[in-house]
């Protein structure tokens, strides 16, 4: 054994403390990590010689950062096979061979066919290499070179497959890291291998930096990548995002001659739509790729699975797309701007663009973004393209509204989303009284550019007046505004709004259809008893229906009742199943849907409801907070952790999402971890307390737990105590008499949150008492 002097690179003997040569300082054996062996690892390996004694080489195959490839006959197996030959500065190093090694063993557990399967790590005489299976094909960077621009069905067939090697690498935990060109192989047969899987990660650790060392090509590289960031699952998407990007157009979406450079393009930069690069690429097909290339992780495909569905749904003829609407026929209705002086008018402006997007849903050839995904970029400075993007839709209608006095302007353009040029654009200057006029004339013009017909032509306007009355109107739009906030001091006012309507009008069914479920609003977070409110809420959800039974928020709020207070889901069915023949693009019938199937343990068709409402309503975070409750209840703690992670990086303030992610550390007795999660929440303090109190108890501070069921026991005007979370609370500390008087007491006040008894794993240690199966009988009926 030698010792190389780090000054002068003199070969030393393994004992000498200083360089022969120099006198530099030698470090010690122990210290060293790079192992110098007295044969000197081979460079190269000439046709017809043997290596290690097996290998016959047939011919060399490629050279890159790693070390070189060679095509030999493994004459122990008598097959054909790849040997990879590490470089000796990489191979040297003793730390990253035992990275190799790790990683390789994870790795050789993927079994796909789109997956190169890799062998095992070995060593010959001082020089290390990887043995795989031999691909007899080339290349994509082979290909890029000697073409040009493949087919489309080419770039469909390719992404899909690369695709679904991908995804199954992801469900074994193993990320690439290094995804390239040059690392995907295509066979004699069309199919696609995915190279080097478990090598980039092992040498991206080794520490090394010489140039053609570290592996990652920055064209390829995702931002967090170019940032040192941590990658993960969605790292890889974005780089085949990049080769799809350079499949279609002959070019990457962003290039520059440092990593530096490019990664500055890509967080300041949008690429250009591939289709305007190439316009034989399909606007759906280059959708999918820039939904890769997002910069933030969070907006790109979550799984590769979701990639390859619409890589297939897009790549199919029109007849085989499920009547999925094609991205030419959709669009985003952004919440007009407020121009005026007065910032109270906010309410007035979300609402004509809620009425627009409202009326258009009536289209059957138009996709249009639900109002709570296109409302999600009030506010904030973003590109109306990326916007486009990131909703899924081709066209964007933006506007702006100011009143004064009895006047009113509004402007309204309709943008492309591939070019950014408008296709319409008008003001208008009216009288406040003309609103419902400009509404209609705003919608005739976006049916006219799209080139659209009404389901309903027959009728004078877009969408049925219930009233003329400017003022009613006005209260109507404020009232929805206040609702919406979730905030039951604001919710509080809505209901006023809506009283003073119905006070002035009794027979306006949106008006009592509103505020049936402003009741169920301020019941479901808020210091109000359900029982309280539950009477008016099913009062006035039963008048809209009588005053008019095609009104959609009308069986909406009927079904809520049903729901949530009365738990009749067969009854809340009908009429959602009403509901949903009105407007099958009504996003929140499927939420309310998912709900009965997650309370009746029907977890995957919850799920599949809940992806019905985000395919609505991408930017939904309700939706992708119950998403993540229903994995909680069935038990996928890890996709639980992670949807509800999305969810808070969406929205860290949204109610009951921090809670939520609090009970999936507490399902893994994390316990600091939960009551952390829940403190953060914006639910009201006692309900916080009460649930918090349940990790008290779980975590063995039964003192500070029974501090707070006490606190909480009698009802006081200065705290609201939740039965049902005061019941969780008694079970968790053993009381369970007192539990199930709580128990009782939320079954009779219509507390909402009683819904979730049969799946509750809060109350599993009393379901074999005979007081739980009574009580289970009359909630679930099926029971």
């Amino acid at each position: 054994m030698t010792v190389k002097c780090p000054k002068c690179k003199s070969e030393n003997t393994e004992t000498a403390a200083f360089c022969a040569a120099c006198g530099t300082q030698l470090p010690s054996s122990r210290d060293v990590n790079v192992t110098q062996t007295a044969e000197t690892p081979k460079k190269e390996l000439p046709a017809g010689s043997t290596f290690a004694g097996r290998y016959q080489i047939i011919e060399e195959l490629g050279r890159g950062g790693m070390g070189t490839v060679y095509k030999v006959h493994d004459t122990k197996i008598d097959e054909k096979i790849a040997l990879k030959l590490i470089k000796p500065e990489i191979a040297g190093n003793r730390d990253t061979i035992e990275r190799f090694r790790n990683e390789l063993r994870l790795a050789r557990k993927i079994r796909h066919r789109n997956v190169c399967q890799m062998f095992d790590l070995g060593e010959d005489k001082g020089t290390h290499f990887i043995s795989m299976e031999f691909v007899d094909g080339q290349d994509l960077k082979s290909m890029f070179r000697m073409s040009g621009s493949p087919a489309v069905g080419t770039v469909f067939h390719i992404g899909r497959q690369i695709g679904e090697g991908l995804a199954e690498a992801h469900r074994s935990g193993i990320i690439h890291r290094d995804l390239k060109p040059s690392n995907i192989m295509v066979d004699t047969n069309g199919v696609v291998r995915i190279m080097d899987f478990g090598i980039a990660r092992a040498a991206a650790a080794s520490d090394l930096t010489a140039e053609g060392i570290i592996l990652g090509t920055p064209g390829y590289m995702a931002p967090e990548q170019a940032e040192a960031g941590e990658a993960d699952h969605r790292t890889d998407i974005y780089s085949l995002g990049v080769i799809l990007y350079e499949m279609a157009t002959r070019r990457r979406p962003f290039s520059g001659d440092t990593l530096q450079s490019i990664a500055a393009k890509q967080r300041q930069g949008i690429p250009a739509a591939p289709h305007t690069l190439n316009p034989e690429i399909p606007e759906s097909l280059g959708r999918i790729i820039l939904k890769c290339l997002e910069t933030n992780r969070t907006d790109r495909w979550q799984r590769a699975e979701e990639l390859v569905t619409a890589l297939k749904t897009a790549g199919q003829p029109p007849a085989e797309q499920s009547g999925k609407s094609d991205w030419k026929t959709s669009i985003a209705i952004l919440p007009f701007k407020n121009m005026s002086a007065d910032p109270e008018q906010d309410y007035f402006c979300e609402g004509l663009a809620e009425e627009l997007i409202n009326a258009l849903t009536q289209i059957k050839e138009l996709r249009v973004v639900a109002r709570t995904s296109a409302f999600s970029f009030k506010g904030k400075e973003i590109d109306i393209r990326e916007i486009g993007r990131k909703l899924d839709v081709k066209t964007v209608l933006e506007g702006s509204v100011r009143k004064s006095g009895s006047r009113l302007r509004i402007t309204a353009q309709l943008i492309n989303i591939a070019d950014g040029f408008h296709l319409w654009s008008e003001r208008f200057d009216r009288e406040l009284t003309d609103i419902f006029a400009i509404q209609d004339e705003i919608s005739a013009a976006i049916m006219e550019k799209l080139k659209l017909e009404f389901l309903h032509e027959e009728e004078e306007g877009m969408v049925k007046r219930y009233t003329q009355d400017f003022e009613i109107y006005n209260l109507y739009l404020k009232g929805l505004y206040w609702r919406r906030t979730l905030d039951v001091h604001r919710v509080k006012k809505s209901i006023e709004c809506f009283k003073q309507i119905i006070e002035k009008d009794p027979d306006y069914a949106p008006a009592h259809a509103a505020l049936g479920y402003a009741y169920l609003a301020l019941s479901s977070y808020g210091p109000v008893s359900s029982g309280d409110v539950y009477p008016e809420a099913k009062r006035s959800a039963r008048k809209a229906i009588e005053l008019d039974d095609e009104l959609v928020e009308a069986h909406e709020a009927l079904a809520a009742v049903h729901i949530y207070f009365e738990w009749d889901w067969e009854s809340a069915k009908k009429h959602l199943k009403k509901a949903l023949e009105l407007n099958p693009g009504y996003a929140w019938i499927y939420f309310h849907l998912a709900n009965i199937y997650l309370w009746q343990e029907e977890f995957d068709n919850a799920v599949a409801a809940l992806e019905k409402v985000i395919d609505l309503d991408p930017l939904n975070v309700a939706a992708h907070r119950n998403l993540g409750e229903v994995y909680l209840y069935a038990g996928q703690l890890d996709k639980a952790a992670e949807v509800l992670g999305r969810a808070i990086e969406m929205d860290p303030d949204f109610v009951f999402t921090h809670t939520l992610l609090g009970f999936v550390h507490l399902r893994r007795q994390e316990y600091r971890e939960a009551l952390r999660e829940i403190k953060k929440d914006s639910l009201m303090k006692d309900l916080k307390d009460q649930k918090s109190g349940v990790v008290y108890a779980l975590m063995g501070k039964t003192e500070e737990a029974r501090r707070i069921l006490e606190r909480y026991d009698e009802p006081s005007k200065d705290r609201t105590n939740q039965p049902y979370t005061m019941a969780q609370l008694c079970f968790v500390l053993g009381e369970d008499d007192r539990g199930f008087a709580w128990l009782e007491k939320a079954y009779q006040d219509h507390d909402i949150w009683t819904s979730q008894i049969k799946i509750d794993f809060l109350l599993e240690r009393v379901r074999k008492d005979p007081r739980y199966m009574d009580l289970l009988k009359k909630i679930d009926r099926s029971a």
